[in-house]
């Protein structure tokens, strides 16, 4: 038997809220579909059955740029009672707002027009893509006459051919559709949906500009909730791979426990939890699994980041991790060592069956317990001496609660964001495989509108703002009440750590002048610009306090050479890896 989705059963870790489904439901799983009334027949159009399905899915926010071409499907998404357009300044940032949402509701969506939209919002999809979100991606396309006629349209390279968009696209989504027709259009829409939350991934939709409004006999009923048949693990294959890891990690010495990102799309988080509680072994994160285990487990020991792992983590600074001596989980298999592999076993089956057959084994927290000092306070400052980076974090450390959520910037906000403790239920997200810089101001504009009851913090460098800085308009517009740490050193800071050179170097803005002129009068905003740690106090005392209602705007300026000392080394050893001369041919 099928099981029936009401919601997308997504993974909710014990500590945020980090990739829960709307209002924290998990799937309804029923045996039977009731019949599903009819459509008055004016409104059976393709367009009223899109807006349905990504209501129905959890995407009930979608973020757009208008283009000629998706004029029409517009008019039919702002039509759907459930749903709220949300109109962005351009398309990149659709995108990376589609995926900040993606990350917390876990579903998110986007809307552009033809080449010139699909083309700019492609970057943001790829980064989608590295970090498995189901993000479904909609273009308005040229009118289905238009196919075969060897025309030459606007917003084209000048070719006669429609397919170049798509052909950028089948690299960085796991479906693709094109509707130029209303006979199969239910059925690709469907396919490319349900593909997305299955494999969590993006899709791409293309959607004829004429077809959105015109009633046909296939949408003529409301769409049924989505029928996807459940993933499930080989019993064998998972009893075999319990066993043979059992019989490997009883005889380890000091064994530990990493969580990576996969985690997610696993839907495994509770599962690792419960794996740890039950054999005592230390428990660390990788840098982009940050979030997905709770910080306040009593066996955690921090971040493994190789050469920059937290300090006093057990494997040291330099030793990556040995093939031979790990249990490596991928979502739907389990490696042992060098051998053997078990396929069809889900992580979240595995890590539950593992639990009841682990001995405890708790030495490897007790040796790291035994020679962990507590990190230092950075030294107190003079009065009114500059603000430095690690004072800064210092304070934003003490904002944390189950009520916010942290957005890093690609830069040295990871390393100091890695740093932070995040309280039970804090939700916590950076790009750590794509690290595209500018990310994190539509990333935080769709967080913020997926969790509206969360008060997100974005820690962002202003090399980074540069990118993406206009969607602080679309913040406003929605009413959101982020705090936005703008952190002015002069440039492109993790770039210098790496290569140096007067490309790093960027023209400085007024950048509080440019989010007072952004907010023109409309909506509730506050700017503040601080240069030591008393005006800090007083920007974080206001923006907590009496502005808590506003969109509030910090600019920390820090002296240019004011790094985490994680960045420096991660530099040199980026720079190294870059340099490396060709081999011997």
């Amino acid at each position: 038997m099928d099981t029936k989705i009401g919601s997308l059963d997504t993974c909710k870790p014990p500590c945020s809220d980090l990739a829960s489904p709307p209002n924290g439901a998990v799937s309804t799983i029923q045996s039977s579909v009731p019949a599903t009334p009819l459509v008055n027949p004016s409104e059976s159009t393709l367009g009223r059955h899109l807006a349905r399905r990504l209501v129905q899915i959890g995407a009930t926010d979608v973020f757009s740029v208008p283009g000629d071409f998706n004029l029409t499907l517009l008019d039919h998404l702002i039509a759907e009672p459930g749903l709220n357009l949300i109109g962005c300044c351009n398309e990149l940032n659709a995108g990376y707002a589609a995926d900040g949402y993606a990350r917390s509701r876990g579903v998110g969506a986007c809307v552009v027009t033809f080449t010139v939209g699909g083309l700019s919002v492609l970057n943001a999809i790829a980064g989608a893509y590295s970090e498995n979100l189901p993000l479904i991606c909609i273009v308005g396309g040229p009118n289905s006459n238009d196919y075969g006629t060897n025309r030459i349209l606007h917003h084209t390279i000048g070719l006669p051919d429609f397919s170049q968009e798509l052909r950028c696209f089948q690299t960085v989504t796991c479906y693709q559709a094109v509707v130029n027709n209303l006979e199969d259009a239910h059925e690709l829409i469907d396919t490319a949906v349900s593909t997305a939350l299955k494999e969590s991934k993006p899709v791409y939709i293309s959607v004829a500009c004429n077809l959105p409004a015109i009633p046909h006999p296939t949408f003529s009923r409301e769409p049924v909730p989505f029928s996807l048949s459940p993933k499930l693990s080989n019993e064998m294959g998972l009893e075999a791979a319990v066993e043979a890891a059992a019989e490997f990690l009883n005889k380890a010495v000091k064994p530990v426990l990493v969580a990576g990102p996969k985690m997610r799309v696993a839907k495994a988080c509770n599962a690792f939890v419960e794996l740890a509680d039950a054999c005592g072994y230390a428990v660390a994160v990788m840098p982009s699994a940050k979030g997905l285990v709770p910080e306040h487990h009593p066996h955690f020991i921090g971040t493994y980041w190789g050469a920059v792992s937290t300090a006093f983590f057990s494997v040291g600074y330099s030793l990556l991790l040995k093939k031979e001596k790990a249990v490596i989980l991928q979502p739907d298999r389990v490696v042992i060592a060098n051998g053997p592999a078990f396929g069809c076993v889900l992580m979240k089956d595995f890590l539950k069956a593992l639990s009841k057959r682990l001995k405890s084994n708790t030495t490897a927290y007790e040796n790291y317990h035994r020679i962990y000092v507590p990190e230092g306070q950075p030294p107190k400052c003079e009065p009114k001496e500059p603000l430095r980076v690690n004072v800064l974090f210092q304070h934003i450390q003490k904002m944390l609660s189950s009520e916010t959520a942290v957005i890093a910037e690609t830069g040295d906000s990871w390393f100091n964001c890695q740093k932070l403790k995040l309280p039970k239920g804090c939700g916590y997200e950076f790009q750590m495989q794509y690290g595209s810089i500018g990310w994190s101001v539509g990333a935080t504009l769709g967080y913020a509108q997926s969790v509206p009851e969360k008060r997100v913090i974005a820690c962002i460098g202003d090399g980074s703002f540069q990118v993406t800085a206009q969607d602080v308009s679309t913040m406003l517009r929605c009413g959101q009440k982020t705090i936005i740490f703008l952190i002015n050193n002069g440039g492109y800071t993790i770039e210098v750590e790496i290569h140096d050179g007067p490309y790093n170097v960027i023209k400085n803005w007024n950048y509080t002048g440019l989010v007072d002129a952004i907010h023109n009068g409309e909506g509730k905003c506050w700017t503040t610009k601080v240069f030591c740690e008393e005006e800090l106090i007083e920007a974080i005392e206001n923006a907590t306090g009496p502005k808590k209602d506003c969109l509030c705007f910090i600019e920390v300026l820090v002296h240019k050479d004011d790094t985490s000392k994680e960045l420096l080394e991660w530099g040199s050893r980026v720079s190294a890896a870059n340099s490396r001369p060709p081999n011997p041919q």
